[in-house]
């Protein structure tokens, strides 16, 4: 019995966090647990183990007497969370160039040329995604298990901003071009080079602050506005 309670409160789960971290749920949007059980055909058990587990991983938080929310972070914690993000990513871009394999770079230039593709076809979803399996390459290209398994942690964490990145007019260009140069730097075992292009790639500085700043408002103003709660639907 218990394991299928276990069953239910994980596949809730992972559609709640599918939709979270793909943006189809925002920052600061109200959960119903009462619709969820009727949406999922659950009972209250896994719908609470669900939100337990969500609160757990900081992608949901509850508030007594006013519900449970994606969560959302304050600016100053997402430029921090960022600035860790890159730090991460450069180490690993850097045990990468001293480390990959001939399979792991056939695979990372297999991955940009997907990444050219959808930047060519215009679409950014297709962009994002292909764009998440670039950075995963590098990630076990840097034969570190411990490094590649904090990198993608932080990465899941930071997953609405970084797509809400991909949204800024021009960017998915511009990350194409910083792509095509950080594979560059891996090709010719550049560790130094290879650690700060993927450092500056993820870290937001300069224009790009101020462009993502302003969607980043954009995001908690839609979530709060007239201070009305949005529930979770698929209607």
């Amino acid at each position: 019995m218990s394991s299928v309670k276990r069953s239910s409160a994980q596949r809730l789960r992972d559609a709640l966090e599918d939709d979270i971290i793909n943006g189809r749920l925002t920052p600061g949007e109200r959960l119903d647990p009462e619709a969820l059980g009727r949406e999922f055909s659950v009972s209250r058990t896994p719908v609470r183990e669900a939100i337990q587990q969500l609160v757990a991983s900081g992608l949901v938080t509850v508030s007594p007497k006013k519900g449970t929310f994606v969560a959302r972070i304050g600016i100053n914690q997402l430029i921090e969370m960022f600035e860790v993000m890159a730090e991460l990513e450069g180490m690993c871009g850097r045990l990468a160039a001293r480390r990959i394999s001939e399979e792991e770079l056939a695979a990372l230039r297999q991955a940009l040329a997907r990444c050219e593709a959808a930047a060519e076809a215009g679409d950014t979803d297709e962009y994002y995604y292909e764009n998440e399996t670039f950075h995963d390459c590098i990630y076990t290209a840097s034969h570190n298990g411990f490094l590649a398994q904090e990198a993608r942690q932080l990465k899941q964490r930071l997953k609405p901003y970084r797509r809400l990145q991909l949204q800024v007019r021009q960017r998915m260009g511009g990350s194409l071009a910083e792509h095509r140069k950080i594979v560059a730097a891996i090709e010719q075992s550049e560790a130094e080079l290879a650690e700060q292009t993927l450092r500056e790639h993820v870290l937001i500085q300069g224009e790009r602050f101020s462009d993502f700043i302003a969607s980043v408002k954009k995001l908690d103003a839609s979530a709060t506005r007239l201070d009305v709660p949005h529930d979770r639907t698929r209607a």
